[in-house]
């Protein structure tokens, strides 16, 4: 996604907010793969993205009128703001946030330390993320990639915040095992 000047920015609202269907074939063709990058980090299959990604620009469109032009970025935070929340919503419609206890994962030792991801193409950590549990991937991407609080993942997902870290600390133990897995296959 290439950003929008402030100017371009303000003027794509404005052609939006008075229904302009080039406007909005824009606005899609700006923001459809950032809306896709977003909901693949919740979704676990292509096609639930491509759903979400309906979905989110659906929503956006017939309530762009409650968008609050804040200056620039504010655009792009609250068009990633709906995708988080429609994704979210998705997970608890089809009953998804029940976890997966990690012992069907196999042993999962601690790791010992970070590993190395920078050699690791981004789609392959990408399939790892989304190979997590429904519940331990989205507190992983509402801690990791949204910036909340512990306090503020339990409230979004009903759970209790002590919750929340322990699946964010058997996320991370995952990927852990999997990125060691990942790279011995590739040496």
């Amino acid at each position: 996604m290439i950003p929008l000047s402030a100017e371009k920015e303000r003027d794509l609202v404005e052609a939006l907010r008075r229904g302009k269907p080039s406007a909005k074939r824009c606005f899609y063709e700006q923001y459809y793969r950032y809306v896709a990058a977003v909901c693949a980090r919740y979704a676990r299959t292509d096609e639930d993205v491509k759903d979400l990604v309906q979905d989110v620009f659906i929503k956006i469109l017939s309530r762009f009128d409650t968008f609050e032009n804040r200056g620039t970025g504010s655009l792009k935070a609250w068009v990633r703001r709906i995708a988080v929340n429609e994704s979210l919503l998705r997970l608890r419609a089809e009953n998804r946030m029940l976890t997966t206890p990690i012992d069907e994962y196999g042993d999962v030792p601690e790791p010992d330390e970070r590993p190395a991801i920078a050699e690791i193409p981004e789609r392959e950590l990408l399939a790892m993320i989304r190979r997590l549990p429904d519940r331990y991937r989205t507190v992983f991407n509402l801690y990791v990639f949204e910036e909340k609080s512990h306090q503020e993942i339990g409230d979004l997902l009903h759970i209790r915040h002590s919750t929340s870290a322990s699946d964010l600390h058997r996320a991370k133990a995952l990927l852990c095992k999997w990125i060691d897995e990942y790279r011995k296959n590739v040496e």
